[in-house]
């Protein structure tokens, strides 16, 4: 479409606005309505009103109080009140320019407004505050909404701004982490062709297996971080459970005497992922010194049965029964503060949906607590 200078004209939605007769009626429709008033004071998060030309006609108070629209901005459209950057780029003003053609809250205000429905959509949109750009990334919903036989659109916008700065950040770490441990393995197998020493080649064969182990953890946090929706490739081998018990010692030796293995028969071995069920493990013991007071000793064994293996992880500490129902649930924690609540439940997570196991506990005043994770002789 060729450029034009007209108000009518336009690169996406309709230029036209409605005349202050129209739109001071609009706004004394909306203002007198009780169910519109109840939308404004009691949904949390960001709403306007809207008319079908998608002007404001009026805002709630988080709207105000985040953006200054009061009554002088009333009839102006979102992107002109919140100051979007590209709100003046066409005489036709919000919704009429080129940027607009791609821009999430004018698709779903358009998009409601053809259909009649409730459309959503996540938009990013730059705003000038202080002569300063500042970049915003909202989910936007907009909802017709008929008032005496006039439609009007509700906006709701979530400022999920900081959510989508966070996700950016970590894709980018989990990208350079994963570069740097491909990296390291490159180098530690080149050395490996290039020294004869036994013993560098010992240290190097170590080396190798640390960064190998490495990369497992980077591929299970990235797992963790994206609530489980990423795909974590399981890579199972016949793994002797002594190696599990030694690498779990290993782990914990700062622990000392308050950590007792049970030693598995040393001929026992499993097909299974060594990382995930060390990261299991782990976590149930951490769980357990967690709850130990000085002076109590964590117990872990194995208990075989014909077509199973079963560890379990033992402190003496009961879990208040309050608390039960609540144990694997994402994020809950019966310490105070933020960032805790995923060591029960990446048990279960790990434990059942990629190792193909079980787990469980029971607790009680007379025999403590004891975690199990349960798996499948023949998992794979």
């Amino acid at each position: 479409m060729s450029s034009a200078t007209d108000q009518e004209s336009t690169f996406f939605a309709p230029a036209g606005r409605a005349n202050r007769t129209v739109l001071r009626q609009d706004i004394e429709i909306i203002s007198h309505n009780p169910v519109v008033d109840t939308v404004l004071k009691s949904v949390s998060g960001l709403i306007a009103v809207l008319n079908d030309k998608r002007q404001i006609l009026a805002v709630n108070e988080t709207m105000l109080q985040a953006f200054g629209i009061d009554s002088t901005k009333l009839g102006l459209r979102p992107g002109e009140a919140i100051n979007c950057i590209h709100a003046h780029d066409h005489p036709g003003g919000c919704g009429t320019s080129q940027a607009c053609m791609t821009c999430g809250a004018a698709i779903t205000i358009v998009t409601s407004l053809n259909t009649d429905t409730t459309v959503q959509r996540d938009c990013f949109v730059t705003l000038e505050k202080e002569s300063q750009p500042l970049d915003y990334y909202f989910q936007v919903q907009c909802s017709p909404i008929f008032v005496e036989g006039r439609r009007f659109l509700l906006l709701f916008l979530i400022d999920i701004t900081s959510q989508q700065k966070y996700a950016a950040l970590e894709r980018a770490f989990f990208h350079d982490i994963k570069n740097l441990i491909s990296s390291l393995m490159m180098s530690t197998d080149l050395l490996k062709t290039r020294v004869d020493d036994p013993e560098v080649q010992k240290l190097l064969a170590r080396h190798g297996e640390t960064v190998s182990r490495l990369r497992a953890e980077s591929e299970i946090q990235r797992v963790l971080s994206d609530n489980g929706a990423s795909e974590y490739q399981v890579s199972r081998r016949d793994i002797p459970l002594s190696e599990v018990f030694m690498g779990l010692q290993n782990q914990f030796a700062s622990h000392g005497d308050s950590v007792h293995y049970q030693e598995p028969p040393p001929d026992l071995t499993l097909y299974t992922d060594i990382n995930l069920l060390q990261r299991v493990l782990a976590n149930m013991v951490i769980n357990a010194l967690e709850a130990s007071e000085e002076g109590d000793v964590v117990r872990l064994w194995v208990e075989l049965a014909e077509s199973a293996v079963t560890f379990c992880v033992w402190n003496r500490a009961a879990i208040p029964q309050k608390f039960v129902p609540r144990i694997f649930q994402r994020n809950f924690s019966t310490k105070p503060g933020i960032g805790r609540g995923l060591g029960t439940y990446t048990m279960k997570l790990f434990g059942e949906t990629y190792l193909g196991g079980t787990v469980s506990f029971s607790s009680s005043e007379q025999d403590g607590t004891t975690f199990r994770l349960t798996l499948p002789v023949d998992a794979g």
